[in-house]
């Protein structure tokens, strides 16, 4: 695996992974599948500070670099790619907006958030030209976004790799206590056993621990409110833990 800071030292047309690093099990999957779009699997590790809302937040956002080299070596990446921020944001980059979709859900609790994602997304893509471009699904208003702005580039969505209880991995699990972590299972157990929107909130509310942002049942494409005719239609679950924010979603089949 080649360890490089410059865009112009990667090759084209590969597939690309984008983390911010402290990568876990959930990134390796990523990677792996990359390996089955490209010979050339780039990930990169950029910890985009227009994504947070203040610079405490920025500060504490976890750093692992020794073990991050080590993941991605050993899950098939080809190129590592370490960019510094002059490269991404040189003189004169110009800022994505999300949109509406932007300003809902996730969007909403975190003003501004996807437009610091659409913008640095925008940025790699404009530098590395990668074929193929592969996301998490445990991210899905963000993986919606991303797809309005990858013009001739494949997005990828990868399925959300889970702990044996069933909780999304994520680089925030590390800061839950024991008891947050068995309190978290609520969220799974929500999202694999109720066949309505009701059930949904009400098995979330049975977990005292759990703080509830949203819990809803929506169009996959439109992220509308889902409505009896939708044919597509998701749970997405946002809420709090030990001052730890957790999000997860799942696809609804027929639960009858």
């Amino acid at each position: 695996m080649k360890v490089v800071t410059d865009a112009r030292q990667l090759p084209s047309a590969c597939a690309f992974v984008p983390t911010m690093g402290a990568l876990h099990a959930g990134h390796a999957s990523l990677f792996s599948l990359a390996k089955k779009y490209s010979d050339d699997v780039v990930a990169s590790i950029f910890i985009n500070p227009l994504q947070f809302e203040n610079k405490e937040d920025l500060a504490q956002y976890p750093r692992t670099p020794d073990i991050d080299i080590a993941i991605a070596d050993a899950a098939g990446v080809t190129h590592l790619w370490l960019p510094t921020q002059a490269e991404i944001y040189p003189d004169g980059y110009v800022k994505k907006s999300a949109g509406p979709l932007g300003e809902i859900y996730e969007g909403k609790a975190r003003p501004g958030h996807f437009d610091g994602v659409l913008t640095v997304v925008h940025q790699f893509f404009s530098l590395l030209k990668p074929k193929v471009a592969i996301f998490g699904e445990k991210d899905f208003q963000q993986l919606q976004l991303i797809r309005t702005i990858a013009e001739g580039i494949e997005i990828v969505a990868a399925p959300t790799i889970r702990e044996v209880d069933g909780l999304a991995l994520s680089s925030r699990n590390v800061r839950l206590s024991d008891e947050g972590r068995n309190a978290a299972q609520v969220i799974y157990r929500a999202l694999t056993k109720a066949k309505s929107e009701n059930e949904l909130r009400e098995i979330l509310a049975s977990e005292s621990s759990l703080t509830v942002d949203y819990a809803d049942f929506i169009d996959e494409k439109t992220f509308a409110h889902a409505q009896s005719d939708t044919r597509k239609v998701r749970a997405i679950v946002a809420g709090w833990i030990n001052g730890v924010r957790l999000i997860d979603n799942m696809p609804m089949g027929n639960r009858a």
